[in-house]
């Protein structure tokens, strides 16, 4: 899980992070449905990673989004045990991530210590939600079954984007922002604003 603006730490979205954190997980799982092993070595929208590479780097991620809630803290070096295991199935191991983080952010009310920085729960579940929405339509992409990014959730999403995305915390986490026409859906701007070009092809 990539670092958040910890300027804003005060500023809480509303409550909506864990609710938000489930649409995206719920997203996330049904991109994952179907995808064969043969399309790990497949090209993503984050430029040179192949499919696995991008579901390892998911994986560790609901690994943070746990350790959130059952410590109160997130690591920045996450620990060796949290993340995925060698060899085991990287499909595997971000649904079964996935799922155990269903429901587990419903009690969280933070604050969360990421980094020594302490940040209020419902920005960490937001920051979540981004992370794993926008590689939920990363693998999609890659497995070659485009699935947009639910309107309502892109909607939700790109409110809370700029805050927890910003020029400070970008290098490294997305790439610079995609110009897409006025017309473009909640979706295609989320998906622009966190560095990916709506239509383009993986890779």
């Amino acid at each position: 899980m990539g670092s958040v603006d910890t300027a804003a730490s005060t500023r809480s979205p509303e409550g909506r992070g864990p609710a938000l954190l489930e649409e995206a997980i719920g997203y996330a799982l049904r991109a994952l449905e179907d995808v064969a092993p043969a399309a790990l070595c497949r090209p993503t929208p984050c430029r040179g990673w192949d499919l696995e590479t991008l579901l390892r780097h998911t994986g560790e991620s609901l690994a943070a989004l746990l350790e959130a809630v059952d410590t109160g803290r997130v690591r920045l070096v996450p620990r060796p045990e949290a993340g995925p295991e060698e060899g085991k199935d990287p499909v595997a191991v971000f649904r079964e991530g996935a799922e155990r983080l269903l429901g587990a952010w419903t009690e969280a009310a933070g604050p969360v210590t990421v980094g020594g920085s302490a940040l209020c729960a419902d920005l960490v579940a937001g920051t979540g939600a981004i992370e794993i929405a926008v590689h939920g339509w990363d693998v999609a992409q890659a497995a070659g079954r485009p699935r947009p990014v639910p309107p309502a959730l892109a909607g939700a999403l790109l409110e809370l984007a700029p805050m927890l995305v910003s020029g400070a915390t970008r290098h490294g986490l997305f790439a610079p922002p995609v110009p897409v026409p006025g017309t473009a859906g909640a979706g295609e701007r989320l998906l622009a604003y966190l560095g990916r070009d709506p239509a383009g092809r993986p890779g």
